[in-house]
């Protein structure tokens, strides 16, 4: 499946995003953010690509000027999104791209795809204290507080963090999708 918006492509990952993928995913301000280490070379992207993004409704969003892979966008089965009809949505971008609104933007479009095509009624987010950029993304789109948990275990980094979880329900989504970001 190949998603579209004005300025992005959404697609599968491939094993030669490896490179791109490194680029942005070494950077210590994106991944122990979102509760994942930062990436340690080529070879490490690769085989997280291989393991964790090529997996059924994970995209490389793909910036359209240049061709290549600036983040990841994707809906996720997990413990927050254990029904049928729910996933999880989770993103993150390359520093050079923040403050653009190229994630908002992927995530309207992946969150249209998600609620008419998947048929979902449920996408829930989170994010942990302090990812004030993750929050404001969340807000944008229209997701609503649900609750906050400390002592929320990250095993990638071997800490516990205090969580925040939102919701956007189909209704909210459809009542909310001309609203501009």
């Amino acid at each position: 499946m190949i998603l579209e918006t004005e300025r992005l492509i959404l697609r599968p990952w491939e094993e030669a995003d490896a490179e791109e993928c490194y680029r942005y995913a070494k950077d210590p301000r994106v991944g122990p953010a979102a509760g994942w280490p930062a990436h340690t070379g080529v070879e490490n992207s690769r085989q997280i690509i291989r393991d964790v993004l090529m997996k059924p409704e994970i995209y490389a969003i793909v910036h359209k000027e240049t061709g290549l892979p600036v983040g990841s966008i994707g809906l996720h089965r997990n413990d927050l999104a254990a029904k049928e009809d729910e996933a999880e949505l989770g993103y993150w971008l390359g520093v050079p791209y923040w403050g653009q609104g190229l994630v908002p933007e992927a995530a309207r479009e992946l969150l249209r795809h998600a609620f008419e095509d998947l048929k979902l009624n449920r996408v829930w987010c989170g994010y942990y204290d302090g990812n004030e950029k993750s929050k404001r993304v969340q807000e944008k789109l229209g997701f609503r507080y649900q609750w906050t948990t400390d002592g929320v275990p990250v095993p990638q980094l071997g800490e516990t963090r205090k969580g925040h979880v939102n919701l956007l329900t189909k209704e909210d989504w459809s009542a909310n999708r001309s609203i501009p970001v």
